[in-house]
């Protein structure tokens, strides 16, 4: 079995992988706690899922919260037993970057483009709807071209509310109208529509730049689903890509 990491800034999300098939996850949050402390609900789930850690052959770790890189290394090789491999220069993702300092790409967005030329095929855009929000562009013969940075919905939307004294935090969810008739449908419908009508513009706008029109559109994170409900730009929502991404570097490096 190999275990993977995808450590945000937000949260950690965990995947456990017998072979290609994703066996089981979990999500943690990118707190202040020690290997110790991750340790213990790591080898919770272990427990429950009836799953040694003897079992385990192999951790691939990608990050982009620094703050945490060498807490799970040394927590992987204190309770493991093993040395991890970690998303970067040196290892082998079958990706080939076309960026000024290809360094300076995170290792989230290498790992979910990496899974989504193997699953769905190139070209694509990968979307990730996360902390932040990233466009990743990727031709034939899996060239990364670049992509585009933005807003994440959640932390937009916990600005406005904290910005503006009278508007409250509001659920993330799609109003059925976008005419509201109240404060929290009239900040629903702004957040909601407005951030899926980016994503929309957005990806257009790639297509046309790149000129990949036939490219496929693939997103993930944990928004993912409800900017799928509001827009037909997006050919495959995969909530579990850069997870599957990971054990598919992991497998191109084991050896």
């Amino acid at each position: 079995m190999v275990i993977v990491f995808d450590i945000g800034n937000t949260n950690i999300k965990m995947g456990v992988f017998d072979g290609d098939e994703l066996l089981h996850t979990l999500r943690m949050a990118s707190a202040n706690k020690t290997g110790d402390e991750y340790w213990l609900l790591i080898k919770d789930m272990l427990v429950v899922k009836n799953i040694s850690k003897t079992d385990v052959e192999g951790v691939i770790i990608s990050s982009v919260n620094p703050n945490l890189n060498y807490t799970f290394e040394h927590m992987v090789e204190t309770y493991f037993g093993l040395k991890p491999l970690t998303v970067g220069a040196g290892l082998k993702t079958g990706l080939y970057i076309k960026y000024d300092n290809p360094k300076e790409l995170g290792a989230d967005r290498v790992a979910g483009c990496v899974a989504a030329c193997k699953l769905y095929g190139a070209p694509c855009i990968v979307i990730d709807c996360g902390t932040a929000t990233t466009f990743n562009v990727i031709a034939e013969n899996n060239e990364f071209l670049g992509g585009a940075i933005s807003f994440g919905l959640k932390s937009a939307s916990e600005s406005l509310a904290s910005a503006a004294a009278r508007l409250p935090k509001v659920e993330l969810s799609a109003p059925k109208h976008a005419i509201g008739k109240t404060t929290i449908t009239n900040m629903q419908s702004g957040i909601i529509f407005g951030y899926s009508g980016m994503i929309e513009s957005m990806i257009d706008r790639l297509k046309r730049e790149s000129g990949l029109t036939n490219a496929r559109v693939i997103a993930t994170g944990g928004i993912s689903d409800i900017v799928n409900k509001c827009i037909s730009a997006i050919d495959v929502v995969d909530r579990t890509l850069t997870l599957r991404g990971l054990n598919i570097i992991y497998n191109m490096n084991k050896k």
